[in-house]
């Protein structure tokens, strides 16, 4: 059947099983805008590239299945860039479409030319400049599988105006040989021999922590991840990336260690003579001063990318795989150790009879928890705490609520106080952090799961960076609830400028009415509303829960002066944590 590369391109994407297409048409890309007419596919008009592919980010978080998006040549494909790189960096199946100028333009500076191949080589998993209409299904098919295989990933493919016009003769590739990848062949399995020895480690830990990461969501390992902690009974620490991958209300659960992780997660993991590395790669935000992180501490390291085994921090068992394969095959070895499923006894005689108690770690970690609890200063001279503001929205919203944050306090104000007890609820520009990540990331979030609450909790920062994609929210009827923490300053760099350079406030201050939030969200088809003092968080949150047919922008009036604790300062060792002026005993 004969077609033009753009009809080929388009029935690509319909192979793959795409439900929608997050873009913005232009001169290069105008072939492939024409078989969308006639496509079942969805597409969503952004109101800028940036905005395409949070979106596709988003939707590919909450879903798990890659995001798409669409964009000209030029700026159309520079737009994209930061999407791209925050992909690769968070570990995001992102399948991104570029137009470009007719192949015999290339290299002559045509209008709006770029050489966007060569300028995300090193922000994607790998990308294709596509010369032969007779190759597309072939590019598109590989794409997927890169994207989507191993370590999930962005890619980019980049067809020339005249290879979209060109005519072809379909075909679809029937197996992955036909894919032509040399050298791409992920590995899954761990090697079992390493399996027996992260087993041994375990049965001779005093006091093991489990630290778990994005990837176990990306291995859809939660399942697996919460049966190993239950049967082991060790502690879990769930890192940025991976809130939600085990429940917060599990008693084995400490939350969020890092930078502003709390003080149990952090300190359990710094007095830990076992890390049990899963999906997680060691990131400078977590374990703080390196040479003085968990100095105690053996490592076993699982991942499925073989470059982060050892790339940090020495592994004393470095296991390259898939994460719910190996979490499975290490409790499978467990139990012919003699430790069984839950509530049962080791057998006498088995090595599991001769493991260490766990009772006086876990004593100790309730002890840290006892003690030093998040908490904030919940003064009253009436100022609104962002915090509470994050408190409420959570006890107000449906348990299974999806949060997308931005990028600073509020990011972290958004993982400290949420409860996530459900994987996949949580999505959050973390290695690259990104501003402006949270508006359209909410709306991709909201396309891909409309059956859920969707918050995004973002600041006011952020949002000025991004907001024109509620006006694409508003078009397309995607429901979703902004709730901007608006203290008027740049507030994460405030907080440093503030505790490090002397209260030298060099250009972080936004001003809390320029512009008007509710005007600006009413302007763009969105219900807005603003919230000055605590009396009124419920009221509005109550009426923007009750809204269901446009968005939802509630500009919150915070404290400006409120800082994010616990906090490491950058370069200090995690045992040099600042708990904070609310702190109990012992904080600093």
């Amino acid at each position: 059947m004969k077609m033009t590369g753009a009809q080929a391109l388009i029935k690509s994407l319909e192979m793959q099983d795409v439900e929608v297409i997050f873009g913005l048409p232009g001169g290069a890309i105008l072939p492939a805008y024409d078989p969308i007419l006639d496509s079942p596919i969805r597409h969503i008009l952004v109101r800028h590239e940036q905005g395409a592919g949070h979106a596709a980010e988003g939707y590919a978080q909450v879903t798990g299945r890659p995001g798409v998006a669409m964009v000209t040549s030029g700026p159309g494909a520079t737009n994209i860039v930061t999407p791209l790189a925050n992909a690769a960096m968070d570990s995001v199946p992102l399948v991104v479409i570029s137009g470009q100028v007719a192949t015999t333009s290339i290299g002559t500076d045509a209008f709006q030319e770029c050489a966007i191949t060569g300028v995300t080589r090193g922000i994607t998993k790998h990308n294709w400049l596509v010369t032969d209409p007779a190759e597309l299904p072939r590019t598109i098919a590989a794409a997927f599988h890169v994207a989507t295989t191993g370590r999930p990933g962005p890619v980019l493919v980049d067809v020339p105006k005249d290879v979209s016009n060109a005519s072809m003769e379909w075909y679809w590739p029937s197996s992955l040989e036909e894919l032509d990848l040399p050298g791409y062949h992920p590995q899954t399995a761990g090697d079992p021999e390493l399996v027996g020895k992260a087993a041994q480690l375990i049965l001779e830990a005093e006091r093991p922590v489990i630290y778990a990461g994005g990837g176990i969501l990306k291995a859809h390992a939660s399942a697996a991840l919460r049966e190993l902690a239950e049967r082991t009974g060790i502690p879990v620490v769930t890192t940025l990336m991976a809130r939600g991958a085990f429940p917060d209300s599990h008693p084995l659960c400490l939350g969020m260690p890092g930078m502003h992780g709390n003080y149990t997660a952090v300190t359990a993991m710094q007095r830990s003579d076992l890390l049990i590395a899963l999906g997680s790669r060691f990131d400078d935000r977590v374990t703080g001063k390196l040479s003085a992180f968990a100095p105690g501490a053996r490592v076993i390291h699982v991942d499925i990318d073989p470059a982060e085994l050892g790339k940090v921090r020495h592994a004393d068992v470095a296991i390259a795989g898939d994460c719910r394969i190996v979490i499975e095959d290490l409790i499978s070895a467990l139990g012919r150790s003699g430790i069984g499923p839950v509530g049962s006894m080791a057998s006498p005689g088995s090595p599991a009879a001769s493991r260490p108690s766990q009772e006086p770690w876990m004593r100790q970690i309730r002890d840290f928890q006892e003690r030093f609890p998040l908490t904030y200063d919940r003064d009253a001279t009436g100022a609104l705490k962002p915090q509470y503001v994050v408190e409420t929205l959570r006890d107000m919203s449906p348990e299974d609520t999806i949060v997308v944050s931005g990028v600073g306090q509020h990011q972290m104000w958004a993982s400290q106080y949420w409860r996530f007890d459900h994987p996949y609820t949580w999505v959050n520009s973390g290695g690259l952090g990104t501003m402006g990540f949270a508006v359209p990331a909410a709306l991709g979030a909201k396309v891909g799961r409309p059956d859920k609450t969707v918050w995004a909790i973002d600041g006011d920062g952020c949002f000025q960076m991004t907001a024109q994609e509620l006006v694409t929210a508003s078009a397309e009827r995607i429901p979703v609830k902004v709730a901007i923490l608006n203290n008027a300053y740049l507030g994460m760099v405030r907080q440093w400028q503030e505790m490090f350079y002397e209260e030298r406030y060099s250009e972080v201050y936004l001003s809390p009415d320029l512009p008007d939030y509710v005007k600006w969200a009413e302007a763009m088809g969105c219900v807005g509303l603003r919230v000055e003092s605590p009396e009124e968080v419920a009221p509005a949150i109550d009426k923007a829960n009750s809204i269901d047919d446009r968005p939802v922008v509630i500009d919150f009036r915070t404290d400006a002066f409120e800082k994010v604790y616990p906090m490491v300062p950058a370069g200090a060792s995690n045992d040099d944590i600042v708990v904070g002026p609310s702190a109990g005993e012992g904080g600093r």
